[in-house]
């Protein structure tokens, strides 16, 4: 793995790419690779980033990645959607 990094890194500076840029590009595949492995929980990819969640979701808003797009399935339904079993009194 470490002669293909060089190989990489050997790459991207011929062709001119700054380090800003090679960093910004690091990040944005890392992100995305745990993110995906996680079906878009930031919560989970954070953990494994070894980051807090609010850093990651700043992260993602500054590298503009579109993390609801790995969302696998949609959210849960709202508490109120949910209807209570009613219980009945005994008439005497």
């Amino acid at each position: 793995m470490k002669d293909q990094l060089e190989a990489l890194i050997g790459h991207m500076y011929r062709s001119g790419i700054t380090y800003s840029e090679a960093v910004c590009e690091f990040k944005k595949k890392f992100i995305l690779t745990v993110l995906q492995d996680s079906n878009g929980n930031q919560c989970k990819a954070a953990r494994q980033l070894g980051m807090h969640r609010n850093t990651l979701s700043r992260t993602i808003t500054e590298l503009k990645l579109d993390a609801k797009a790995l969302r696998n399935g949609g959210r849960r339904p709202p508490r109120s959607a949910y209807t209570l079993p009613v219980e009945k009194k005994a008439v005497r």
